[in-house]
C-alpha cells in the first residue's frame, strides 16, 4: 500500500502543477519541443483530425485550463496507481 506521506506529496504536486504547466508556460511562451521541431520542418498540425484522447493538452472541456490541468493530473495518477496496485496484487497472489 502507498504511504500517507506519499499521497499527500502527490496531491500537493498535482495542485501546484498548473503553476508550471499553464501559468508560467504561458508567461514565458513555452512550446513543446516536438511542436517547435514540426513547425521548423513545415509539418502541419493534424491534432484536430487525429484527436484520440478525451483530455487533449491536459484540459477538460468547460473548465478553466488550470482546473482542467488538476483534474487531468488526478485522473492520470488514479490510472497509474490503479494499475500498479492491480499488478502488485496479481504478483503477490492475493
Amino acid at each position: 500500500m502507498i504511504s500517507k506521506n506519499a499521497l499527500i506529496l502527490i496531491v500537493v504536486l498535482v495542485l501546484v502543477s498548473p503553476v508550471f504547466g499553464v501559468i508560467l508556460a504561458d508567461a514565458v511562451g513555452y512550446h513543446e519541443p516536438l511542436d517547435v521541431a514540426a513547425e521548423e520542418l513545415g509539418l502541419s498540425d493534424i491534432t484536430d483530425q487525429l484527436n484520440w484522447t478525451p483530455l487533449l493538452d491536459y484540459t477538460v472541456p468547460g473548465l478553466p485550463p488550470e482546473v482542467g490541468y488538476i483534474v487531468a493530473g488526478f485522473i492520470g495518477i488514479a490510472i497509474i496507481l490503479g494499475l500498479c496496485l492491480g499488478i502488485s496484487k496479481l504478483m503477490s497472489g492475493k
